[in-house]
């Protein structure tokens, strides 16, 4: 009777430590899945939109179009509105190096932000990860700084109202005057067509894209007397329509039309034309 309540009385004993040992295994090895699944993503590849730059003791906010799509070996995007490529040096995830290579060279509206940005995108730059959040550091101090928010589809050129905020000749970029800003859009529509206001007096004319060249014919126009800047700006538009074709560029929300010796025009989508 005393083996039986030995063998009784320990039993219990070494199931409680069997038990104890496989649960100290099991939390340890819940332990290590937490450890390995916690923790903001490394690195600097992915998709990144631009929110802004610091340089120089002064922030400058990126246009919606401005965007870095990073690989383990190359970078291309848009400054705002000139595209770029470049070529891309990880160093784990703690930096990069960023060789510049092609880019377009087109007259934007923001070349004081396209012209940081491009500055500060070279040479090698540290890297601040987040979640859904990536910043670039160069020596100095500066910095670019992103988001993971998805990129801005480019608007259609068919059935959006244009507004027109710039006038580009050559390599100059002239905003519309602020007597006339808001006032000179246009909508090509589906039916070969175009029509809006000049800034002044409202107009039609038969409309031809083929690939990335537009034509407009004959303007139909109102014959109100315009003066001042409105007057100004209907005038430089009404020469334009009527040059030629035009080479058409749309990057995110803004489109670029410009003629062979470089006038043209830089227009922002105001709305989808009913």
């Amino acid at each position: 009777m005393r083996t039986f309540r030995h063998v009784r009385d320990h039993v219990p004993a070494r199931a409680a430590l069997g038990l104890g040992l496989v649960l100290a295994l099991g939390l340890t090895g819940c332990g290590r899945v937490t450890e390995s699944g916690g923790g903001p993503p490394a690195g600097p590849v992915g998709s990144w939109g631009v929110e802004s730059l610091t340089t120089g003791g002064r922030t400058l906010h990126a246009p919606e179009a401005a965007r870095v799509d990073l690989t383990q070996d190359a970078a291309k995007g848009h400054y705002g509105c000139n595209g770029f490529t470049a070529e891309v040096a990880l160093h784990g995830d703690s930096a990069l190096t960023v060789t510049p290579g092609a880019t377009t060279a087109m007259a934007c509206e923001n070349m004081e932000f396209e012209t940081a940005f491009a500055k500060l995108l070279q040479g090698r730059l540290t890297v601040d990860r987040g979640p859904d959040r990536l910043t670039l550091k160069t020596a100095d101090g500066s910095t670019i700084a992103m988001t993971s928010k998805p990129p801005v589809p480019d608007a259609p050129l068919i059935a959006t109202e244009w507004a027109v905020d710039s006038l580009l000749s050559g390599g100059t970029v002239s905003s519309v005057p602020p007597e006339a800003a808001g006032k000179a859009r246009f909508t090509l529509a589906a039916d070969g067509t175009a029509g809006g206001s000049l800034g002044c007096n409202r107009f039609s004319a038969p409309a031809t894209v083929e690939g990335s060249s537009v034509t407009f014919g004959p303007l139909t126009t109102t014959r109100m007397a315009c003066e001042g800047p409105a007057g100004e700006v209907e005038r430089t538009l009404t020469g334009l329509f009527g040059s030629g074709p035009l080479t058409w560029q749309i990057k995110g929300s803004q489109l670029t039309l410009t003629a062979p010796d470089g006038k043209g025009l830089a227009a922002g989508a105001a709305s989808a034309a009913e």
